[in-house]
C-alpha cells in the first residue's frame, strides 16, 4: 500500500491551509514495546494549535483545512519525529499509530562528539571534515559510526570529507579554496544545529546533489525551537575543558514574530596536549516573520570568534621519550607558555530565507548568504639561521647518533665537543623533559635577534630578524543564493529544484606577527644569494619598502576568485512496492586568480590570469523494494563529475599561476546496494558498497634532498639546487573503495538492546599516476616550465591512508522506565596505513643522476623492503555513556557522561604521514636503516582516556 507520510529532517516544508472543507487529523502515540506515549507535545508548524497526548497517547486537530502540513513530536528521552501529511476534502484523517522510539543515543547524550573542531584538522582536513556526520540518525550503522567510532577518526567506506556536502539554511558551507567545511564557524551552538537531515553516502537529498560522502542539511528557523530558555553546562578533558551556553526561543506570537537567540563559550587554559590553549565563543541570532500560513521569512545571524592553538605530530622517536600528550610548538617566555601555532578568526554568517507556500501543490524557499571575515593561523619563521624548532631532526638525540662517536660536533652555546657526548646529553635532556631542549626557547630567539649590530638594508637601517612571528591569513568574501523548489504532482509524486550561486572571493597573504625584538625583517628570499646567483631574491619586486614591521604583508599575496552554478532537479515517486528518486545536476565553475606580488622568480606571478572553466554533470538514484512492512532492499548509484577545488587547480598559488598539468574534472562512479530490515524488535542494514574515483588531482609540500633541480640562473646558466621546499603533484590520480557494512539493532528486552556494527573494507589505489615537482629555489626548469615530470608514481595497489578500513563494534543500551539510561561499547579497528608518498615510488627514487641509470645492486625485493606500506598498529577501545534527566513542572533537567578509552590506550595511531626529504633511494635506505630513523614518519596519537560531563536545564 502506498504511504502517504513520510519521515522528514526538523526543518522542511512549511504547512499550508486552504480555505474549504475542515478535517480532523488524530492519532495514537506508542513506544517501542506498543504501549501508549501520554503527555507528548504535539506542534502543528505554523499554527498556534500545539496539542498534548493523552493518557492513551491520543491526540486530534481539528477543523483543518485541505493543504499540506508538518507536525513535530517531542518527549523528554525520546527521539524527535516529524511527520507531514496532506488534508483533502474529508471529516476524518486517521494517521494511525505513530511508534516514538528511545532517545538513548540522541544528540541530548552526544553534544561533546560534533564539538570535535581541535588540533587534528588544521592538518588532517579530509579527517575533521567527517565532523559533519556526527549527529543523531535512524540508521543504526550511522548512528554507532558517528557516536562510537567518529572519536576515533572513523570515516565510513573510507571517503574524504571533501567529497561531502553541508547546508545550513539551504546554503552549501564547503570553501571553494580546498572542499573543507569550516564548523568552527558555528562551533559551541550544538543546540541550534544539532538536528540535521542526512542523506547518507551517495544517497540523493533532496536539498543538493551533493557528492559520496553525505548531505547534511541543518535549518534554524527561530519558531521551530522549544519556548522559553536551555541552559547548558558541560565539563571535559579535551580540547578543551569547559562549556557554557545559554538559549531563548520567544515561540511564534500572535502577531507573527518568532525570536531565537544563543550564546556560548568554550575555554581551556591548558587542553589535554601539552602547551594548547582554546578559547571560543558562539553567538546565533534568528528572527522568523510570519505574514501568512503561505508565507514567512527569516533572518540568521551566527558568528563565532575563536582563538586557540594547535599541537604538533611528531616522529615515534620524540612520543617514546615524552609521550602522546607531547607538543613542539611551545615553549616559555619570562616564564609564561607562549605557543607558536595559533589560530584565531571571525567569520560570521548572515542569511535570508523566504518561504512561500504557493498552492496547496507547490512550495518554494529562497536563500541569500553573506560571510566575510580573516582566519589567521601564526607560525615561528627565520632567515638565515637554523631551524628553532626542538624536533628538528638536528636537534634530537637520533641526529648524533648517526654521525661518528668521535666527531666533533658544536653545542647551542657554542661551546665543543664529540657526538657521543653530545648524544648522551641530548638523550638525558630529552628523557628527563628538560624544556630547554625539549620545547621553544623563546628568550633565546629574542636575545639572538637583540644581539646583532644594526645595518643598513634596502634603505633602513636597524636589526634585521634572524627569528619572527608570521600569519598566514585568509580574507574571506563570500555570497551565495539558492532556490529550492517543490511541486507535488500527486500524492506519491514529486518534482523537486534546486539552483545554486556561488560567488567566492579570498585574498590569502603573510603578514608579520611579531619581530621577537628586531626592528624589521627583510620581505626576500634568504637562499637566494645560493640557489640564485645574480637575481634580486625579492618576494615582490618593485615594492618601496622592503623591510616590513608588524603587521605589513610579506612573502606572499594574491587572490583566489571562484564563481560556481549549480542545477539540480529530481523526482521522487512511489509505484507498486518501489520507491523511486532519481537526481540529476549541471554546473559551471570559472576559476581564477589575481598575483598581488610580483615574485623574483615566475614572470606569472603578478597580475590577474586566466579564468579556468568547467561544466560538471551528474546522476543519481535510490531505489527501495518493499518486501514488506519491515524488509527492504535500497540500491544507491551515483555518477558525476567534480571541478578541480583551487588549492588542487594550482600549483603554487603562493608565488604563480601555473596550474596542475593534466588536471581535468574528477569522475565518481559509487554504487551500493543494502538489505534492510525495520520492526521494533530489529534493526539491521546490511550493505555492499563500491565507490570508483577517477581523473583525481593532488597537490602537496614538503621539503625534499636529492631532487635534480636544475634551474636557470640571471645570465642564463643552468643552475643546480639539491635541497628544496617542492610542490609535488599528482595527475589522474584512480582510487577504488569497497566493502562490506552491517550495523545491528536488537532489543532483548523492553528496556535492552544489544548493538553492532561491522565495516570490512579495502581502499587501494587504481594506477600510477603522472608525478610532477616545483621548487621556489628553481622558478623555471630547463623546459621552460615551472615545473619537471618525475614520470610515474608506482603506487598500484597500495593501501589509501587516512582511516581504518576494518572497524567493529559491540555493545549495550539499557534504558529506564525512570528516565535513566547506561550504556558502552567495545570498538576494535584494524588495517589503517598511511597514504604512500609518491616521490619516493617514481622512476627519479632509484635513477643515479650520473649514470641515468638504477642504482647499481639494487634488487626488486630490496625496493619492495624499502617502500612497503606502512601500516600501522591495530586498536581496542571501550566507551560508556550514563544518563538520568527528571521532568519537575515545566522544568527539564538533563545530566549525562560520557567517557571514550576507559582503558587509557595511548597506543593508537589516528593519523600521520611518511616525510620524504630524502628523495633519492641511497640516503632513503640508509636512514631507514638506522637504529633511530632520521625522517621517519610522523603521527598523531589519541590522546588517551577522554571524559565529557553535561548538565542541561529546561525553564
Amino acid at each position: 500500500m502506498i504511504k502517504k507520510l513520510s519521515l522528514v529532517s526538523l526543518f522542511t516544508l512549511l504547512p499550508a491551509s486552504f480555505y474549504f472543507a475542515q478535517t480532523t487529523v488524530f492519532a495514537y502515540l506508542k513506544d517501542a514495546e506498543g504501549k501508549p506515549v501520554e503527555k507528548a507535545e504535539v506542534d502543528l508548524k505554523g499554527s498556534e494549535n500545539d496539542v498534548t497526548a493523552d493518557k492513551i497517547g491520543y491526540f486530534q486537530f481539528v477543523d483543518l483545512q485541505p493543504g499540506h502540513y508538518q507536525i513535530v513530536i517531542t518527549k523528554p528521552n525520546y527521539e524527535t519525529k516529524v511527520m507531514e501529511f496532506d488534508v483533502a476534502n474529508e471529516k476524518r484523517k486517521d494517521l494511525g499509530a505513530i511508534t516514538l522510539y528511545s532517545a538513548l543515543t540522541s544528540a541530548d547524550q552526544g553534544l561533546a562528539i560534533i564539538d570535535s573542531d581541535g588540533d587534528d584538522e588544521d592538518s588532517n582536513s579530509g579527517q575533521a571534515s567527517t565532523v559533519g556526520l556526527l549527529q543523531s540518525s535512524q540508521d543504526i550503522f550511522s548512528r554507532i559510526a558517528a557516536f562510537d567510532l567518529g572519536f576515533y577518526w572513523f570515516r565510513p567506506r573510507g571517503i574524504d570529507g571533501r567529497m561531502g556536502e553541508t547546508m545550513l539554511n539551504g546554503i552549501s558551507m564547503v570553501k571553494s579554496d580546498n572542499g573543507n567545511v569550516d564548523f568552527g564557524n558555528w562551533g559551541g551552538l550544538n543546540e541550534i544545529t544539532r538536528y540535521p537531515e542526512i542523506s547518507s553516502n551517495h544517497s540523493p537529498s533532496e536539498y543538493a546533489f551533493g557528492g559520496n560522502s553525505s548531505v547534511v542539511y541543518k535549518n534554524t528557523k527561530a519558531s521551530e525551537y522549544r519556548k522559553g530558555f536551555q541552559f547548558t553546562q558541560s565539563l571535559t578533558n579535551r580540547n578543551y575543558r569547559n562549556r557554557t551556553s545559554l538559549r531563548y526561543s520567544s515561540g511564534m506570537s500572535k502577531s507573527g514574530w518568532a525570536f531565537t537567540v544563543m550564546g556560548a563559550r568554550r575555554w581551556a587554559e591548558e587542553g589535554i596536549q601539552d602547551g594548547t590553549f582554546y578559547d571560543a565563543y558562539g553567538t546565533y541570532l534568528g528572527i522568523e516573520k510570519k505574514f501568512s500560513d503561505k508565507h514567512s521569512m527569516t533572518f540568521n545571524f551566527i558568528g563565532a570568534p575563536y582563538r586557540r592553538s594547535t599541537s604538533s605530530p611528531s616522529t615515534q622517536e620524540v612520543y617514546d621519550y615524552r609521550g602522546v600528550h607531547y607538543n613542539s610548538y611551545w615553549g616559555y617566555q619570562d616564564g609564561e607558555q607562549r605557543s607558536e601555532r595559533v589560530r584565531k578568526g571571525f567569520q560570521p554568517i548572515f542569511q535570508i530565507q523566504d518561504f512561500w507556500k504557493i498552492n496547496k501543490k507547490s512550495s518554494l524557499w529562497t536563500s541569500v548568504s553573506y560571510q566575510f571575515g580573516k582566519d589567521k593561523g601564526s607560525r615561528l619563521d627565520w632567515q638565515n639561521v637554523q631551524n628553532p624548532s626542538p624536533t628538528y631532526y638536528r636537534n634530537l638525540p637520533s641526529y648524533y647518533d648517526s654521525l661518528d662517536p668521535n666527531a666533533s660536533v658544536t653545542n647551542p652555546d657554542g661551546t665543543t665537543t664529540t657526538a657521543q657526548d653530545a648524544y648522551r646529553t641530548a638523550l638525558a635532556a630529552w628523557q628527563s623533559g628538560d624544556t630547554s631542549v625539549t620545547q621553544l626557547d623563546w628568550d633565546k630567539l629574542y636575545r639572538r635577534n637583540m644581539q646583532q649590530a644594526p645595518g643598513t638594508y634596502y634603505g633602513q637601517t636597524g636589526k634585521r630578524a634572524l627569528y619572527y612571528m608570521v600569519n598566514d591569513v585568509s580574507d574571506d568574501k563570500i555570497w551565495n543564493a539558492a532556490t529550492h523548489f517543490i511541486h507535488n504532482f500527486t500524492d506519491t509524486t514529486k518534482f523537486l529544484l534546486n539552483v545554486s550561486y556561488q560567488n567566492y572571493y579570498s585574498e590569502q597573504y603573510r603578514e608579520v606577527n611579531d619581530l621577537l625584538g628586531a626592528d624589521f625583517v627583510l620581505n626576500r628570499d634568504p637562499f637566494a644569494a645560493t640557489n640564485q646567483p645574480g637575481k634580486s631574491g625579492l618576494f615582490n619586486e618593485g615594492e618601496d619598502n622592503v623591510a616590513k614591521r608588524v603587521g605589513d604583508k610579506m612573502g606572499y599575496d594574491y587572490i583566489f576568485r571562484r564563481q560556481e552554478v549549480k542545477v539540480n532537479p529530481g523526482v521522487k515517486f512511489s509505484t507498486g512496492k518501489f520507491d523511486v528518486f532519481v537526481s540529476a545536476m549541471a554546473g559551471y565553475s570559472s576559476s581564477n586568480r589575481e598575483g598581488l606580488f610580483k615574485h623574483y622568480l615566475y614572470q606569472d606571478s603578478y597580475g590577474k590570469g586566466a579564468d579556468y572553466n568547467y561544466w560538471n554533470y551528474g546522476l543519481k538514484g535510490q531505489v527501495i523494494y518493499k518486501l514488506n512492512g519491515r524488509n527492504f532492499f535500497v540500491y544507491n548509484g551515483a555518477y558525476y563529475s567534480q571541478a578541480p577545488y583551487l588549492e588542487d587547480l594550482f600549483v603554487n598559488p603562493r608565488v604563480n599561476g601555473s596550474v596542475a598539468p593534466g588536471v581535468k574534472n574528477m569522475v565518481v562512479n559509487a554504487n551500493d546496494l543494502s538489505y534492510v530490515i525495520s520492526s521494533p524488535f530489529l534493526k539491521l542494514r546490511l550493505t555492499g558498497y563500491l565507490v570508483d574515483t577517477d581523473n583525481e588531482t593532488t597537490v602537496q609540500r614538503f621539503f625534499a634532498d636529492g631532487l635534480p633541480l636544475n634551474g636557470v640562473d640571471a645570465d642564463g646558466n643552468q643552475t643546480n639546487v639539491q635541497s628544496a621546499f617542492v610542490s609535488q603533484i599528482m595527475t589522474d590520480v584512480k582510487k577504488r573503495n569497497m566493502g562490506l557494512e552491517l550495523g545491528v539493532d536488537v532489543k532483548v528486552l523492553p528496556t535492552l538492546s544489544l548493538q553492532g556494527l561491522a565495516s570490512i573494507g579495502q581502499y587501494t589505489y587504481k594506477n600510477d599516476p603522472m608525478t610532477y615537482f616545483a621548487s621556489d629555489a628553481v622558478g623555471a626548469f630547463a623546459n621552460g616550465l615551472p615545473y619537471a615530470s618525475l614520470g610515474k608514481a608506482y603506487i598500484t595497489d597500495y593501501r589509501q591512508g587516512g582511516t581504518p578500513q576494518q572497524a567493529f563494534s559491540l555493545g549495550f543500551r539499557y534504558n529506564n522506565p525512570k528516565y535513566w539510561w547506561v550504556g558502552a561499547n567495545w570498538n576494535y579497528f584494524d588495517q589503517n596505513y598511511l597514504d604512500p608518498a609518491a616521490l619516493v615510488r617514481t622512476e627519479s627514487f632509484v635513477q643515479n643522476d650520473n649514470t641515468h641509470t638504477p642504482y647499481s645492486g639494487l634488487t626488486e625485493s630490496e625496493l619492495r623492503r624499502v617502500l612497503q606500506p606502512n601500516m600501522l598498529p591495530s586498536s581496542f577501545f571501550l566507551n560508556a555513556n550514563a544518563g538520568k534527566s527528571w521532568v519537575i513542572g515545566k522544568y527539564y533537567v538533563l545530566i549525562s557522561a560520557t567517557v571514550n578509552n576507559i582503558l587509557d590506550n595511548r597506543k593508537y595511531i589516528t593519523g600521520g604521514f611518511e616525510q620524504t626529504r630524502n628523495a633519492k633511494y641511497p640516503t632513503f635506505s640508509q636512514d631507514l636503516d638506522r637504529e633511530f630513523t632520521l625522517f621517519a614518519p610522523k603521527y598523531w596519537y589519541t590522546q588517551g582516556r577522554s571524559y565529557f560531563v553535561n548538565l542541561q536545564f529546561r525553564f
